[in-house]
C-alpha cells in the first residue's frame, strides 16, 4: 500500500506541476512570448507523458493490491476500488490525495479553458489583419486578366426602372 500511496502522491504532484505550467503559459499567451509558450508547450507535454505512465503504475499496482486482498476490480481500477479494500488510516490518506488530484483536475481544466480562449482569440485576431490585408474584390466587379477585352463594372444607379 506505500508505493500505491506514493504513487498518489507523485500523481498529485506531477498535476499540481501541469497546473503551474498552464498558469505560466496563460501569461505568455496574454503577452505575445511565442518562444517562451513554445518551451512551457514542449514541457507541458513531457508532463502529461508522465503522468499517463505513473497512471499505468497506479492501475497495475491497485489491480496486484486487490487481487492478493481478495477483492474484485474492473479492468482499470479506481481509487474507489481501493478504498473499500483499504483499512481505515489508509482510507484517511487515500481520500486526501483523492481530493486533491481531483481539485488540480478541476483547476487545470479551468485554466485550460481561459487559454483555448485566449488561442481562439489571437486566432481571430490574425485572421482579421490578414483580411484587411488581402481584401477580396468586390461582389459585382469580375477580375479578367486577359489582354482581349477588360470589363467594366456595371453601374446600376444609372439605370432607371419604371415601377
Amino acid at each position: 500500500m506505500d508505493k500505491i500511496l506514493q504513487n498518489l502522491s507523485n500523481l498529485t504532484r506531477m498535476h499540481k506541476s501541469l497546473l503551474e505550467l498552464m498558469t505560466a503559459k496563460t501569461e505568455h499567451l496574454i503577452h505575445d512570448n511565442i518562444d517562451e509558450l513554445d518551451a512551457i508547450i514542449k514541457k507541458e507535454q513531457k508532463h502529461i507523458a508522465a503522468i499517463e505512465q505513473l497512471e499505468q503504475q497506479r492501475q497495475r499496482m491497485v489491480t496486484d493490491y486487490l487481487k492478493a486482498n481478495g477483492f474484485a476490480h474492473s479492468a482499470a481500477p479506481t481509487v474507489e476500488e481501493l478504498l473499500v479494500a483499504a483499512n481505515e488510516q489508509e482510507r484517511n490518506e487515500i481520500t486526501q490525495f483523492r481530493a486533491q488530484l481531483l481539485q488540480t483536475i478541476e483547476d487545470i481544466k479551468i485554466v485550460n479553458k481561459q487559454n483555448q480562449k485566449l488561442v481562439y482569440q489571437s486566432l481571430q485576431l490574425v485572421n482579421m489583419t490578414l483580411d484587411l490585408l488581402q481584401p477580396t474584390p468586390p461582389v459585382n466587379q469580375t477580375m479578367n486578366y486577359s489582354s482581349k477585352e477588360v470589363r467594366q463594372p456595371t453601374n446600376m444607379a444609372s439605370k432607371t426602372y419604371e415601377v
